[in-house]
């Protein structure tokens, strides 16, 4: 079996276990992370950070976690919230008076974070996600695609700028600053919205799935959904150093698991985590209200969506293209989180899933 790295409690077994035998199964390289009470009951890694697989996925090793991201940017508009700075149902134009018009009015804060003001599609050029300016005035020319909370449609990349202009007019902070500063800074977390050059050693790159380069673009995972009218995105494309320093905060946080699952502990664990209170517990509850369900006109298959998490049962969280994943349980005050450089074919891919089941099956040993 594959090395594994790292420690684990012996009722979790089960993680390391599952972690290996993806590798011997081929993955390049990967590290999942389970947190119960705020505390690593799993923190194990192995594998390679390269293609080549010349260099061994070390410690600290980190890579971009896509969409799992946008897990990271709704917390810190939940935060605000919290502080009573952000009103969810304010129209965005109130912070951002450019952005009002062209039925951009009727688009409410919390229609932003739900993945309903119907403006799924970037269609400007990927040069231009590297200019926050260039990018936040092109979604603020955009007319929305249906009536703003009427329908969902997963918002792949546009979500982070909506949010993340918000924000940088409420606070005068950009996403990744103010992350930087009120989340990651105080809980230690090696987690990074817009990376800057002195950890480009520790970073590996994202590896696209059997049978195909560096020109692979992501896809929704159901076949059934409609073709996108936005720009694609290729691996190529965030594996280059101006997507790892621009802020595009629905798709280029870079971490591990140990500091997705560090980060989203707060949402697991009412708001504080090793003394830290970042969200009052009402603050983590209003993530899990639910603001729409049915089918996703991007994703094109049945979905939940809370205030910028997705809901599943008792559980939220929000997974990645290529693989990764978080998922959060307030009930069991458990985090899991599986953050690998292998991609896999979307529909295919069931890993992160597999991380989750490994890690329930050592829960109720640690409740006894």
């Amino acid at each position: 079996m594959a090395d594994i790295q790292g420690s684990y409690d012996d009722l979790f077994t089960a993680v390391p276990r599952a972690l290996s035998a993806l590798l011997d199964e081929g993955d390049a390289g990967g590290s999942v992370a389970v947190f119960v009470d705020g505390e690593p009951v799993v923190d194990v890694w192995g594998g390679f950070a390269d293609a080549d697989r010349a260099n061994p996925w070390q410690r600290d090793t980190i890579t971009n976690v896509w969409s799992v991201t946008k897990t990271m940017t709704a917390l810190c508009a939940l935060i605000l919230v919290d502080r009573g700075e952000l009103d969810l149902d304010a129209p965005v134009g109130r912070y951002w008076p450019e952005f009002a018009g062209a039925g951009r009015e009727k688009v409410l804060v919390r229609h932003v974070l739900a993945h309903t003001a119907g403006l799924p599609d970037w269609d400007g050029p990927v040069e231009e996600l590297y200019d926050w300016p260039a990018a936040t005035a092109r979604l603020a020319a955009r007319t929305p695609q249906w009536e703003p909370g009427s329908a969902a449609g997963y918002h792949s990349l546009t979500q982070g700028f909506l949010v993340g202009e918000v924000v940088r007019r409420i606070t005068g902070r950009g996403l990744g600053e103010f992350f930087a500063e009120e989340v990651a800074g105080p809980l230690g977390a090696d987690f990074h919205i817009g990376l800057s050059a002195e950890h480009d050693h520790r970073m590996a790159p994202a590896i696209p799935p059997a049978s195909h380069d560096e020109d692979y673009v992501a896809a929704a995972a159901d076949s059934g959904a409609p073709p996108t009218a936005g720009t694609r995105m290729r691996v190529r494309d965030g594996n280059s150093v101006a997507w790892r320093r621009a802020e595009i905060p629905a798709a280029n946080g870079v971490g591990n698991a140990r500091s997705v699952g560090l980060v989203q502990s707060v949402m697991a664990c009412g708001g504080a985590v090793r003394g830290m209170r970042l969200l009052s517990r009402a603050g983590c509850d209003r993530a899990r209200q639910e603001q729409f369900s049915g089918k996703d006109r991007v994703l094109g298959m049945p979905i939940r969506w809370g205030l910028g998490y997705g809901l599943f049962d008792n559980t939220f969280g929000w997974g990645g293209w290529g693989g990764s994943l978080v998922v959060i349980d307030p009930e069991a005050r458990m985090t899991v989180a599986y953050v690998t450089n292998q991609m896999r074919e979307p529909a295919d891919d069931t890993r992160g899933l597999e991380m989750v089941m490994a890690a329930y099956e050592g829960l109720p040993g640690l409740r006894t």
